[in-house]
């Protein structure tokens, strides 16, 4: 039992916190420790034994970094804001055409500030802080949904669980990098090979793999860190330029990008990314380009976003590394569409600080073009130092001892005749019995974007596919436990895991199911669009191109493919089977496109204060009911919902004359409503 507390030991142990706190801000932002490892460790060690002695343990005490048990999944979180991708820029003339767009936007010829920062290569996070603890972390996802992996990344010592210094938000969500550094990396990985574990193909994987560890103890034991460069919600604090964030940012003691300079003029620009591009070998992280940004709050505002890109930033892509070797073989791998990519199998060779001994040689016209062939020695290059692919033949040292390799007549996976259509570049099997594109195709379903089978990887795919048990992803809900039972590698409670998976994936929302069944061309973002456009599976039966091009950002060859895939009747059948399987496919995204059919098409809407319902609440009721949802008052907000205490979005909405209506006022707009409206 926890003997009583008085007021001065809970001051000393508050103090204890603060002071360790700041020694690890020292230590693992600065670089610039002011004790030594033993005195932190005594400090420490003293805390922990009060601690336990006394029951009294803060939220942001050091301690609570470790020592979460280990879960059996992670749960998914949805973001506030839809966390944007950046799109990329691969010379300096593209940068400059990048200025010019943002000044057409504009409609100005002054030279626009922008920031430049190197661009991590790791795994993107979102930190969620309310009244200054630290409340949530969460991965990135598809932008839309990322995992909750909050007692992993508290493991990370360079995160605050608390803010302290500076103005504190009400709210706030930090986007950040989390990363490994190359000496780090190179240390796990001879550490996985002494142990007989496969390595890590680059710092990125071993940073992403190390936070989606379902025992927080074992992130702990891999040193990670992170970058903060931006936000999304925020509340009680008012940002007016990405300098001025950093600057907070360094303030409230978050780790900040290595560099960031502001530069004015595309031509400051270009210098700031000849210095980074310089610097490259220096750091002690792997970057593959660097980040420009319009400085500017209030003009990124106004330029808004693309698709899942913002039109104020873009990516400057590196040179990327290189090396020579020398290709031992070349094969074929057979996709889930059918189409068959040669593929380049090597002596290994140091790139970058990665091994590498494949790469992808795209299809047989570019091993035309290159005059690809085996035995040749070649340049092989990391694009974007992830993924390597050959560059040129070095022909000076040919033998001519080195083979040509044709086109495969044949499916290197079932042995049936391929095709290739006139105009296109793509030999493709078309056999319906091809196991590798079966198997793909399962595993494209049962993935994480799609239904989420947990358990259904792709050793256990293999194993039933191979027992004829499942042929096609119809057949995974005709999958009985007793049958699992019967082979190698299951158990009782594997067994019975899967199948509670796969009921458990028998509920989806029609863009995850979309996205599931592997239409070809139809990603996830293409499957939200649907999803918002057609309220039900059946709706999209028979469906025309001309009714999917228009709608906005699908082309025809989205249309075409959907237009085929719909208006074959063998596939609808197998959707009637899966719905009669007792798949139940709901859809929270789909929103009328005809003005006038819900009562908020059309507005915007951006919350400030405190409402009666949670504001996620409140948001998703604005979209159900045709409206627009953001976090950002601009000129382009129709309406400012004013609740208890608003904060500085009150201001700025009668600054730019934006309208402000109440909670209730909300309400009397959908009144007149047509039936199957969503309420609260």
């Amino acid at each position: 039992m926890a003997e009583k507390i008085s007021e001065e030991i809970k001051k000393k142990i508050e103090k204890l916190v603060k002071e360790l706190n700041y020694h690890c801000y020292r230590y693992y932002v600065l670089d610039s420790p002011v004790i030594s490892d033993d005195e932190y460790d005594k400090s420490y060690r003293h805390l922990k034994e009060l601690e336990d002695k006394y029951d009294y343990i803060l939220p942001d005490s050091p301690t609570q970094r470790v020592g979460a048990p280990a879960i059996e999944k992670f749960e998914k979180v949805k973001h506030t804001e839809l966390m944007l991708s950046l799109d990329n820029a691969f010379s300096h003339d593209e940068v400059r055409e990048f200025d010019k767009r943002i000044k057409k936007m504009l409609g100005t010829e002054d030279e626009i500030e922008y920031t430049v920062e190197p661009k991590y290569d790791g795994l993107a996070i979102e930190l969620t802080y309310k009244n200054g603890l630290l409340f949530r972390a969460s991965t990135r996802g598809d932008g839309y949904e990322g995992e909750d992996v909050t007692q992993n990344i508290k493991t990370i010592k360079s995160v605050p669980l608390k803010i302290e210094n500076g103005k504190i938000p009400g709210e706030i969500d930090i986007r950040g990098e989390v990363y490994m550094e190359l000496d780090e990396f190179e240390k796990l990985n001879k550490q996985r090979g002494k142990k007989g574990e496969p390595l890590f193909a680059n710092p990125r994987n071993a940073a992403a793999g190390s936070v989606r560890q379902l025992d927080p103890a074992v992130t702990a034991a891999r040193r990670l860190y992170l970058a903060c460069y931006g936000i999304g919600v925020v509340r009680g604090i008012n940002f007016k330029s990405q300098s001025e964030l950093i600057k907070w940012f360094e303030d409230a003691r978050f780790p900040i990008p290595a560099v960031i300079k502001v530069a004015r003029g595309i031509d400051k620009v270009i210098e700031a990314i000849k210095e980074l591009e310089e610097k490259r070998g220096d750091f002690s992280f792997e970057t593959d380009g660097a980040v420009i940004k319009v400085n500017d709050f209030g003009l990124q505002q106004k330029l808004g976003v693309k698709t899942r890109e913002p039109r104020w930033a873009t990516a400057y892509k590196f040179q990327a590394h290189q090396g020579t070797t020398k290709i031992k073989e070349i094969h074929g791998s057979v996709g889930r569409t059918g189409v068959i990519t040669p593929f380049a199998v090597f002596e290994p060779v140091r790139i970058g600080g990665v091994t590498v001994s494949r790469s992808t040689l795209h299809n047989w016209d570019e091993i035309e073009r290159k005059d690809i062939k085996i035995g040749d020695t070649v340049v092989v290059e990391r694009a974007g130092d992830v993924i390597p692919h050959v560059i040129k033949v070095i022909k000076e040292k040919r033998t001519g001892r080195e083979k040509k390799f044709p086109i495969p007549g044949r499916c290197p996976a079932c042995g049936s005749k391929v095709i290739r259509e006139e105009g296109e570049v793509a030999v493709r099997c078309v056999s319906l019995h091809c196991p590798a594109q079966v198997q793909e195709k399962i595993a494209h379903f049962a993935s994480r974007g799609g239904m989420d089978i947990e358990g259904l990887g792709e050793k256990n795919i293999e194993l039933l596919y191979s027992r004829g048990l499942i042929k096609h992803f119809e057949d995974i809900y005709k999958l009985k436990k007793e049958e699992m039972l019967e082979l190698p590698r299951f158990a009782e409670k594997s067994a019975q895991n899967l199948s509670e998976a796969i009921e458990k994936s028998k509920h989806a929302t029609l863009a995850k199911f979309l996205f599931a069944i592997g239409i070809l061309h139809v990603g996830e973002y293409a499957a939200k669009l649907l999803a918002k456009n057609f309220r039900r599976l059946e709706d999209l039966y028979k469906v025309t191109p001309e009714r999917i091009t228009q709608i906005k950002q699908m082309g025809e060859k989205i249309a075409a493919s959907l237009f085929m895939f719909f208006n074959d009747q063998k596939n609808i059948e197998l959707l009637d089977s899966m719905i009669k399987l007792g798949m139940k496919i709901t859809n929270p995204d789909f929103k009328a496109d005809k003005k006038g059919e819900m009562p908020l098409e059309g507005m915007t809407f951006v919350i400030t204060g405190t409402l009666p319902k949670s504001r996620k609440e409140v948001e998703d009721f604005v979209e159900a009911n045709g409206g627009h949802a953001s976090s950002a008052v601009s000129a382009s907000t129709s309406y400012l919902i004013v609740g208890e205490e608003p904060g500085s979005k009150l201001d700025k909405a009668k600054t730019l004359g934006v309208k402000t209506i109440s909670y209730n006022e909300l309400l009397k707009m959908i009144e007149k409503r047509p039936k199957n409206l969503r309420l609260f």
